[in-house]
């Protein structure tokens, strides 16, 4: 049978702050990310099966891309742990805010690496992750695909 890909849509809004950047990042900001899932698969030949013709139902991965990232990372601020903005963090958590500590620089490339880790252990064995597209702005991207990290 025929393999299909499927992308679900999901934004989320996140702050974070590059240590050590030589440019306007280096300071905490905020972006409007959106995030493209694509996931690979053979739709469900049983047609005693309600989810026959489904490759995965949307709403089964919408809960795990929720789950997994936009849950955490929705009006979270990112900071690499092993650097100096822990200071920070530590004083924005004691004041009730949402903060994550990540062993990476919280850059979109660092972040859609992170992501496609998390998703592709949640996945049904049948459904594989194909890409994902995490935009930062209007203009800018990252993409993570499959075939470029087998």
């Amino acid at each position: 049978m025929n393999k299909i890909r499927i992308t679900k849509q999901f934004s989320f809004e996140t702050g974070h702050a590059l240590y050590g950047y030589d440019g306007k990042c280096r300071n905490v900001h905020g972006h409007s990310y959106r995030l493209s899932v694509t996931v690979i698969g053979t739709p469900i030949s049983n047609t005693e099966n309600v989810k026959y013709g489904m490759v995965i139902d949307f709403s089964d991965l919408k809960k795990i891309v929720k789950e997994e990232i936009v849950d955490v990372f929705d009006h979270a601020t990112v900071f690499n742990k092993n650097t100096p903005h822990v200071e920070l963090a530590n004083e924005l958590k004691d004041r009730g805010h949402n903060v994550l500590l990540v062993n990476y620089q919280p850059t979109s490339e660092m972040m859609v690496m992170d992501f496609a880790e998390k998703i592709k252990t949640r996945l049904p064995e049948t459904i594989k992750l194909h890409s994902l597209k995490l935009q930062e702005t209007a203009t800018s991207y990252a993409e993570w695909f499959a075939s470029d990290n087998a």
